[in-house]
């Protein structure tokens, strides 16, 4: 794989998290988001693919130190962790254990003032956390770019 491509999924991951934040802020002012379109499991959401497949590669560029990876590992899974209490608050889990149960296991449910006014904190930490995460992925592109193709092309 060439630096370039390389650098284009860098860049489509961080754009696909860009997305799966606003999609939490869109079912957060109320619209009618589909609880599959915001994956809760840290490596369901596009990000999270790239992170544990084409991502690994930046572990061996010498001027990428280990602690930066890691870093953007913990902070994605806490996006996930503050997620999950927010899809709590906006989706039921059906506890029964029929045919159609298991088919639609999960059903959107309307919360109340308070739930509603929580998962808005829960999205601030979010945006917060989120925010510290794209300043990680722009410092890893930085990286990137300052190494040669021929020492990205060796990786892959």
């Amino acid at each position: 794989m060439k630096k370039e491509e390389v650098l284009e999924h860098l860049r489509a991951a961080k754009t696909a998290h860009i997305k799966w934040v606003q999609k939490a802020k869109l079912l957060i002012n109320g619209l009618d988001i589909d609880e599959n379109a915001i994956p809760v499991d840290s490596t369901e959401c596009a990000f999270g693919k790239w992170f544990y497949s084409d991502g690994q590669i930046l572990n061996a560029l010498s001027n990428n130190p280990l602690e930066c990876m890691q870093h953007i590992e913990s902070l994605h899974f806490n996006l996930h962790d503050i997620y999950l209490k927010i899809f709590r608050i906006y989706f039921s889990r059906e506890k029964k254990t029929g045919f159609f149960a298991k088919l639609f296991g999960v059903k959107r449910i309307d919360p109340s003032k308070t739930e509603k006014e929580l998962a808005q904190e829960y999205y601030q930490d979010m945006e917060r956390i989120s925010h510290e995460l794209l300043d990680e992925i722009n410092r890893l592109e930085r990286r990137m770019v300052a190494v040669s193709d021929e020492k990205i092309e060796s990786l892959v």
